[in-house]
């Protein structure tokens, strides 16, 4: 088995030749990947075991021609050489010769390193050294991949071409980081308790603290923070058939999704529940909520606060950062409409449950919260009733979320799924 190394050898010679030397100084074997595209001066005596040119004929057509593409069509390029390079880590993964990873970048190079990492299993050690991840424009885009992968990154402040003292550190420091992970690398185990993947965030967080307190006894309960990407980690750890059920508490990613808010999780951000033939446990927490800070948007004729008239609605203000306004009774009719079409297609919906508090979907929601709107609540709840399919259980419950009593309905529904399953 070998640690992979991944870089531009035609830009990062110097550097990634420390990396192979200080890995291989440890005991490890290297596997050295060359994903330059030509944007490089240096003619490079360090030889790749897997050069350029077999990364482009994995994607599909050659380094000449990756080459002739970069004028016109750069982006295209850079995605035919990381399709190259996620099929060369898969297959060494696949055949147990791949123990980690680890990539040197820039721009170019990091987006390529990381759209190929991204295939690779949780748990498998994975490192880049990028000189470009704290950059504020790019910062959503690279999220997309560290949000729902393990990916650890080393910010490497300067450039890393050439070769000098700070290059030197941050290749000795990166292969002690990668050799120590590999090295302490433990494989996810069997439990012998199921594990069961939760959502939650602070405004249902004692309930989801009720519904783990009465399940950790007889499972390993796997918490991810709704906060948009969270929910996509869940969603793709779901997907890969960790758990034994999914509890759904705050699916409010599909929500802001339909509404453009903050913590919008994508167009599928249900479909891995609806997908595996598992459990899945729902409540509309968060649906009662946008997220639209932070509030100095509401004094910049801001498109998402114009367009749905946000400065007029019940609005919870935490901080500078963090701003919830009040869904209205038409986007709830939306949501519960396009939560239904997404349910109605789980191909077993004896495994879905819907259970719905009816005093608060949230902590702001309640009696008395910043954001308490009964009849908006009620609007989701009868068009939520009006179209999930009739196989799928609607459990509504004369109390708010964050009680021992919604848990125990929560566990109750969970725990019959999986006897009838």
């Amino acid at each position: 088995m070998a640690i992979v190394i991944v870089g531009m050898l035609d830009e990062r010679e110097e550097g990634l030749r420390i990396l192979k030397g200080c890995i291989e100084g440890r005991g490890h074997k290297t596997i050295l990947i060359d994903i330059s595209i030509g944007t490089g001066a240096i003619t490079s005596s360090l030889k790749a075991d897997i050069t350029c040119e077999e990364l482009a004929q994995a994607g599909g057509t050659t380094i000449d021609k990756i080459k002739d593409m970069l004028a016109k069509k750069r982006d295209k390029a850079i995605s035919t050489m990381a399709e190259g390079l996620g099929k060369k880590l898969v297959d060494f993964y696949q055949v147990g010769e791949l123990q980690g990873i680890i990539a040197v970048g820039g721009m170019t190079g990091t987006f390529i390193s990381l759209s190929a990492m991204k295939l690779l299993p949780f748990g498998v050690p994975k490192l880049l050294i990028s000189s470009v991840t704290a950059m504020p424009a790019y910062a959503k885009r690279l999220a997309e991949y560290f949000g729902v992968r393990d990916i650890t990154v080393m910010h490497s402040v300067v450039d890393t071409v050439g070769l000098n003292p700070l290059v030197r550190s941050l290749m000795v420091n990166g292969a002690g980081a990668i050799c120590g992970m590999v090295e302490e690398y433990v494989p996810p185990q069997k439990e012998e308790k199921p594990s069961i993947a939760i959502t939650e965030f602070g405004f249902c967080d004692k309930g989801a603290h009720y519904v783990r307190e009465f399940l950790e006894e007889n499972y390993n309960i796997v918490s991810f923070h709704a906060t948009g990407l969270g929910e996509k980690a869940a969603g793709e750890l779901v997907g890969q058939g960790l758990f034994e059920a999914f509890i759904d508490l705050v699916p409010a990613g599909f929500s802001e999704y339909l509404l453009g808010g903050n913590r919008a999780a994508g167009p599928d951000r249900l479909d891995a529940g609806c997908n595996q033939n598992i459990p899945y446990i729902l409540s509309p927490c968060g649906f009662d909520m946008i997220s639209c800070g932070p509030i100095q948007r509401r004094d910049e004729d801001d498109s998402l606060w114009v367009s749905r008239k946000l400065a007029k609605r019940k609005l919870l203000i935490q901080d500078a950062i963090r701003v919830q306004a009040r869904t209205s009774p038409e986007e709830m009719q939306t949501i519960a409409r396009a939560v239904a079409e997404k349910l109605n297609k789980h191909e077993n919906k004896k495994l879905v449950k819907f259970i719905i508090p009816t005093k608060g979907f949230s902590s702001i929601s309640v009696e008395g919260g910043s954001l308490y709107d009964p009849i908006s609540d009620k609007t989701f709840i009868d068009e939520i009733r009006e179209n999930l399919d009739p196989e799928i259980d609607i459990i509504e419950l004369d109390t708010h979320i964050n009680t021992p009593e919604f848990a125990r309905a929560v566990v109750d529904a969970l725990e019959q799924t999986l006897q009838e399953r």
